[in-house]
This record gives C-alpha cells, sequence and structure tokens, in this order.
C-alpha cells in the first residue's frame, strides 16, 4: 500500500523516518494487533429489486440534471449475483459511491472515537480498483488506485482527519476486457475497546397484519443479525391480528425464539413505542437474571425494512462518543429511490417540524450521492422519525418514555428532551427504511388535525425558548382560519378541541390516550366535508351561474396582503348569502393536489378529491358555521395566549412523571386488548 492511502495526515518524513512509517501503514491492520469491526458492509437490493438499484450503484456524474443513477451502470439484473456481489461486464465502470454503500466519514468523524476506517474489497477477475474521497462542498478527489488480477483481497487504511464538515469514502471498479466480479466489501473501523452492543427491535401495529409477517421474515432471513438482535417484540394493538396471519407460525418458526408478540388496546403509535421501550427498560428474565438490551430500535409496522441498516444503527451507536439516538431515513415505497427527508428539525420561533431546506424529496434515480453536493456536507438533524429509530437503554432510563399523545410529534419531542438532556441524535445516511408517502396521506384534514395541534402545542409549552411560543399561537391561528375558509370545518373543529384539550393540563393525557381519537372520528358524521364517498357518479355534476373569470384559478395572496385578504375573505364567508345553486350541484371539482386553501375559499361548494384517490368530499359554505368557529377560535387562541407561561411550567413540571415507566405500566394495564375482528 502507498503513503497515499491515508489521506491528508500523512507527515512529513524523510530517509529512515519514512521508511518506518511506509512499513508500519503497509502492514495489514490486524496484524499490527488492531481489533476491527465491520460497522457496514457493501450490499446489492434483496431479490434484485432494479427500482430500488440507483440507491446501492451509482451512474455516471451528472451535476446540471436528471441522469439514469445505478441502472446505467449495471449491465443486466443477472449482474447483481447476491446481497454482496456483483458482476462487472468487460470495459464497464462502477461507483458504489451511492447512498447505501459510500461510507458517511463526516458523520463517523463527529459522532464516533474512530479516527480511520479500513475498506476491505474481495474481488476475482482483472481490472482497476479505484479509492475516492469528496469534501464538504462535494468536490471528489482519488485517494489510491489499484491493478487486481485473480482472486484478490485489497484493503485500504483511511484517516478521518479531514471530514470535519463533510465528506464520503467510496470506491469504483474497472474491468478489463475479460470482466471481473465484485466478491464482498466492507468498511471497518477499530473497536477502540468498544463491546458489540444488543438490540431490540420493537414495532407497533394495527390492522397491517400483512406488513409484519413480511417484515418478520425479513429479519429472520437477515445475514449477520443474530450477532447483535436479542428479540423483535410486536405490540399489537388492533383486532386482525398477526398471529392470526396464515404465514404467521412460518414466520415465528424462522425467528427461532426470538419473536415475542404482545397484545394491548390501541394505544396509538405512542402507546405501542412506549411498550417497546417499557419493555427494553424492565428487561426480561434470563437464566442469570434479568436480562436487558442496550438498545430498543423502533420501527413502523407499514414498511419495507433494509437489514444491514439496523447493524449500521448498532454499530454505530456501539461507538458513539456519548450516548446517542440513532436514526434511519425514510425512502417512498412506491417510489423507492426517493429519500422523503435527509435531515429533519424543529424551528424553534415557529415551533414547526420538517427537513432542512433543499434536503427534501432526494430523488436518487435522477442524480446520485456524488452528483449532489449538498448531500457531501454534514447535515445535523433535532429528531428522527420512529419509523426508524434506535434509543439506547441509558436514555430511556435518564429521560423517561414517550409522551402519551397518540400520534404526532411523539418522535421529535423525545429527541428535543434527549438533547436538552446531553443526548444528541443523528440521521445516519446509509441507515433506512421504506414507507409510504406522507404525499398518499390526508392527516391535515382528517380525525389526525386534533393530533396535529395539540401535540405541537404541548411539545411547544415543553421545549419554546421563546416567550408565548414563539410565533407558535399566531401560526396555530393562521392553520384554524385557513380550515374555516376552506369549508374543512370538521377539521378546525378539531383544532378547537385540541387547544381545550391542552388547556385542561397534562395529567388527563394517559386517561383520554384510548378515547380520544375515536371520539374524534365519531365527529365525521356531522361534517359533510369529512364524509369520504368513493363513488364519483354520487355527486350531481358540476354546475356554477357564472363561471370564473381565470382559468388558472385564484392566486396565492403575497405576505403583505395575507391579513387584508383574510379579512376581507372572513368577512365575505360570514356575511354574504351562500349562492343557491351550490346546495344542488358543487361549484367545482377539485383534485387534492389543487385543493389549496385561498382556491376553495372562492367557492360556495366543491368536490375535493382525498390524497390517495380512493374517494371524495363535498365541501359546502355555511357561514353560520363560520361565524361560529371563528369567535370560539379567537377566544380560545386568546385564553391560551394568557395561560401561556403558567401552562408552561405545569407540563414541564409533570414531564418526568408522565413518562416514567410507572404511569405507562398503569395505562397498560387498564387497556385490554380489542376483541378479534
Amino acid at each position: 500500500m502507498s503513503q497515499h492511502s491515508v489521506t491528508g495526515a500523512n507527515p512529513v518524513v524523510a530517509g529512515q523516518e519514512a521508511e518506518q512509517y511506509l512499513a508500519r501503514i503497509s502492514t495489514a491492520p490486524e496484524e499490527r494487533g488492531e481489533d476491527l469491526r465491520e460497522v457496514a458492509r457493501v450490499v446489492f437490493p434483496a431479490n434484485r429489486d432494479l427500482d430500488s438499484l440507483p440507491l446501492y450503484v451509482d451512474g455516471p456524474i451528472n451535476l446540471s440534471g436528471p441522469s439514469s443513477a445505478g441502472s446505467e451502470a449495471m449491465g443486466h439484473p443477472d449482474d447483481i449475483l447476491s446481497r454482496r456481489s456483483v458482476r462487472i461486464r468487460p470495459g464497464r465502470r462502477v461507483s458504489f459511491g451511492s447512498y447505501f454503500n459510500a461510507f458517511p466519514a463526516s458523520y463517523w468523524r463527529r459522532w464516533t472515537v474512530a479516527e480511520k476506517v479500513v475498506l476491505r474489497v474481495r474481488t476475482a477477475g482483472s481490472g482497476s480498483l479505484l479509492v475516492y474521497r469528496s469534501n464538504a462542498r462535494g468536490v471528489s478527489q482519488r485517494v489510491e488506485d489499484r491493478r487486481v488480477e485473480g482472486g484478490q483481497s485489497s484493503e485500504f487504511e483511511l484517516t478521518l482527519a479531514p471530514f470535519g464538515d463533510g465528506g464520503w469514502y467510496w470506491f469504483d471498479l474497472i474491468a478489463d476486457e475479460s470482466g471481473m466480479e465484485l466478491v464482498e466489501a466492507a468498511w471497518l473501523v477499530p473497536t477502540a475497546g468498544r463491546a458489540t452492543g444488543r438490540v431490540t427491535l420493537g414495532i407497533t401495529t394495527f390492522n397491517r397484519p400483512d406488513y409484519c409477517v413480511n417484515t418478520i421474515r425479513t429479519i429472520a432471513a437477515a445475514e449477520g443479525l443474530d450477532e447483535v438482535l436479542d428479540e423483535l417484540i410486536i405490540v399489537d394493538q388492533g383486532n386482525k391480528l398477526v398471529s392470526d396471519e396464515p404465514d404467521f407460525p412460518e414466520a415465528q418458526a424462522a425467528m427461532g425464539g426470538r419473536l415475542r408478540m404482545i397484545r394491548q388496546g390501541n394505544l396509538g403509535g405512542s402507546g405501542g413505542f412506549a411498550r417497546n421501550m417499557y419493555e427494553v427498560v424492565e428487561g426480561r428474565p434470563g437464566a442469570d437474571g434479568t436480562e436487558k438490551s442496550d438498545y430498543v430500535l423502533i420501527l413502523d409496522d407499514d414498511i419495507l425494512l433494509e437489514t444491514e441498516g439496523v447493524l449500521r444503527a448498532v454499530a454505530f451507536a456501539d461507538m458513539c462518543r456519548t450516548p446517542s439516538i440513532v436514526g434511519g431515513h425514510m425512502f417512498d415505497m412506491y417510489n423507492k429511490p426517493l429519500l422523503n427527508a435527509y435531515a429533519e428539525v424543529v424551528n424553534p420561533y415557529r415551533f414547526a417540524w420538517g427537513p432542512i431546506e433543499d434536503l427534501g424529496g432526494v430523488d436518487f434515480a435522477e442524480r446520485g450521492l456524488r452528483s449532489r453536493p449538498k448531500l457531501h456536507r454534514r447535515w445535523d438533524a433535532d429528531y428522527n422519525g420512529w419509523w426508524m429509530c434506535l434509543i439506547p437503554r441509558v436514555v430511556l432510563e435518564d429521560v423517561g418514555l414517550s409522551l402519551p399523545v397518540f400520534i404526532k410529534w411523539d418522535d421529535s419531542e423525545y429527541s428535543l428532551r434527549a438533547r436538552e438532556a446531553g443526548y444528541p441524535t443523528i440521521s445516519l445516511p446509509g441507515a433506512a427504511v421504506w414507507h409510504v408517502s406522507w404525499a398518499d396521506k390526508d392527516d391535515a384534514v382528517d380525525w389526525q388535525a386534533y393530533f396535529h395541534e395539540r401535540n405541537r402545542l404541548i411539545a411547544a409549552l415543553l421545549h419554546s425558548p421563546y416567550a408565548k411560543g414563539g410565533r407558535m399561537l399566531r401560526e396555530s391561528l393562521t392553520t384554524d382560519t385557513k380550515h374555516v375558509v376552506s369549508m374543512q370545518y370538521y377539521a378546525a373543529r378539531a383544532v378547537l378541541l385540541a387547544i381545550q384539550d391542552v388547556m385542561a393540563g397534562p395529567d388527563r393525557l394517559h386517561e383520554v390516550l384510548p378515547t380520544r381519537m375515536p371520539e374524534i372520528r365519531a365527529m365525521k358524521d356531522e361534517y359533510t366535508d369529512a364524509r369520504i364517498v368513493k363513488d364519483p357518479a354520487a355527486f350531481p355534476p358540476v354546475r356554477r351561474s357564472k363561471p370564473p373569470k381565470s382559468q388558472s384559478g385564484p392566486r396565492k395572496p403575497s405576505k403583505a396582503a395575507l391579513v387584508p385578504w383574510a379579512v376581507r375573505t372572513v368577512l365575505k364567508q360570514t356575511v354574504k348569502p351562500v349562492r343557491e345553486l351550490s346546495r344542488e350541484h358543487p361549484e367545482a371539482s377539485v383534485a387534492h393536489m389543487d385543493s389549496a386553501w385561498y382556491a376553495l375559499a372562492s367557492l360556495d361548494s366543491a368536490v375535493v378529491s382525498n390524497a390517495d384517490g380512493t374517494g371524495a368530499s363535498w365541501y359546502q359554505r355555511d357561514p353560520q358555521q363560520v361565524r361560529a368557529l371563528v369567535a370560539e377560535s379567537i377566544r380560545l387562541h386568546t385564553e391560551l395566549f394568557g395561560r401561556w407561561e403558567a401552562l408552561a411550567q405545569q407540563y414541564r413540571e409533570a414531564l418526568p412523571r408522565i413518562t416514567s415507566p410507572e404511569a405507562w405500566a398503569r395505562t397498560f394495564a387498564a387497556n385490554s386488548p380489542a376483541p378479534r375482528d
């Protein structure tokens, strides 16, 4: 190995010192007595899934526009020989500078005790092996190149020193005229005396038994998981049970005794995941006493799991300087190369969550990792979604379990709470699941609108650094007003109920956990905008006495014009009579993607399709409801504004109590499982 294989850290040496240095770094790490651990194996799609191939193999570098990442680099699906090996056809160049197979050096440099990484590559056939690195600006630099022939193992020792702000390592293979194979490759780091941690995988489910059985099978078949897996716990809160699936017995047997099924009443995601946390904190009886996992790794029920990410998350957490929450990313299940968010943060002034600007909706089918300079900078997250999130047991023991809030904001609040106690959250590239996209859900206008509002307010009361929650209350009033002028009266009423429940204080959260969701859902019958009709022919034809002046529809008001626009619109909707024809015929048929609040506000009625395209609702303007909802909204927001400081103190004092294992144990015991369907 030449001295250039250690980038950016070679000393200036001469004569005998240079010879000694070259001899030292040319010796394999195992010959120097170093204990190395595989922390990321180079892998390829299960079942030769070409849809996800761009995440494993990178295509040509293209900084200006789309390219066929992955598929152009590989000659044929048959070139994927196994989960760890591929064929490179004669004359082809294949880059493994991809999302799943490049090494996120800057994350290891920032958060772990590792100072270097070792790349091991085993090849067959003849060609060239090239090692690259990038910096935080995404500029690539060749680190090493080597000719390989026959069956050969190559090893490269690579420093992590220059990766303070960003950068990756990866390698390419170029086949000679006879072709070559990548037999296997892996990234390894010195263990620094760190032991391998043990993990409990925790899934909570409600009536998604088929997804869960598929996940059980995936975990049972995964190579290498036995080394870190204590058990898989599935908390089944539904009435269509996982254990009743025809394929369940086979999947259970494949787990070899490492699957535990727990049934309880429907306490939502926060209640199910809290149960997973609780079981890890309490431990389980073993031959020599109570045994406890080092980590719980939370997984959603409706996912496809890349099991290599589990190994990577555990290895990363084992090497972190301080106990850390290690999250995985979420790709779109129906558009597999699309990453929903690379790193997510909470805006402390608005107290709104979301991806960092330009780091949402990253489509690796258009351009691969090497063509995206922004992804080469290290991005630090405030929280990670609980579709895949590893939490050390010591964090659970220190800061408690989940908030009892059913769904929404439980994951982000937990990371904010942990950070205040000194435990960071890292969204780790190369660890991920595929999940149904949020774009296919109506959670902003259905029963979940209640939980969006209530739980965001609770999180702000607990963690906002600003007086009165910063801009939180102003945005809350704006959101509710948008619902009202959009004829979304069900969602508007749900928001107001959420505010009332927040002002009722924290001690009722456990009590209402199993009941609030069915109560909110039962309100749907009172509102035409909440009733989903599956048959498009069930609605009368669209008619309007006067056609709109513009075919493009209303435009969104500017920030400067928003307040005057809102005043005029609310006055019009509260005073102006409804056009009679709109009661018999909808004035427009509005696609979900076009159902913006400023567009709906101009109509007296409309048939609006839902997010997944399975049905539609008839929105109808009702001045009486508008008047009542607007008046109630102003009253409640004014009261909440006046009580903010007292409520914040009340919630913060109650937080350790309501998130304790003891409080959750009482809630688990009080909520019996639902009868089988």
